[in-house]
């Protein structure tokens, strides 16, 4: 079962290119280039937001949300060579907004168990034991780990996306895929 998960940790996300020029596009008002945007990397909106907010339904609407600010606030985007730190920190700020306004209007339930969305990984087993890994991970170190695995950020654009000094990205993302790695063996045995 390990190799299963370091394969897939190892193994970047399918890639496609994010050209910087398509914010522009979209700030001069052509819907193709946004919907080429989208359609390059919506899964990987999806997936991080997910990650935060526990909740199909609030993840899709984090998803929506982020590209309407996407094409609202493109002609105040400055390039600087990091349109995805750009875009995950529209998601990440729109996620800590729905769960502000999720705590205040309703309690949360102690002891309440995280459900992280492993749906893309065909064999049921690893969905379990994906499952199982990931809730032990802190809110934090499973967005980073997120961040780097299934979305393919560097760390540097994690640790600018997170608020974060890049060694504190660095050493979060070892810790925790060190204690991956101890639980899914422990898990072999």
């Amino acid at each position: 079962m390990w190799i299963f998960l370091q394969t897939m940790i190892d193994t970047p996300p399918v890639k496609r290119p994010i050209d910087e020029g398509w914010i522009q596009q979209i700030a001069d008002g052509d819907m193709q280039a946004l919907h080429r945007l989208y359609y390059a990397i919506h899964r990987n909106v999806y997936a991080f937001a997910y990650a935060l907010v526990q909740n199909k339904p609030d993840a899709e609407d984090i998803l929506q949300e982020t590209f309407l600010r996407i094409h609202t606030y493109a002609p105040a985007y400055r390039p600087q060579g990091k349109p995805l730190a750009w875009i995950f920190t529209i998601a990440r700020h729109l996620a800590q907004d729905k769960l502000r306004r999720r705590h205040y209007h309703r309690s949360m339930d102690a002891g309440h168990p995280v459900i992280a969305d492993v749906s893309y990984i065909e064999k049921a087993e690893h969905r379990i034991l994906l499952h199982a890994l990931l809730n032990v991970l802190t809110e934090e170190d499973r967005q980073i780990v997120v961040l780097h695995t299934a979305v393919g950020m560097k760390y540097r654009d994690i640790a600018e996306v997170m608020d974060m000094p890049l060694n504190t990205v660095l050493s979060r993302h070892h810790r925790a895929m060190k204690k991956l790695k101890s639980i899914a063996e422990e898990e072999c045995k």
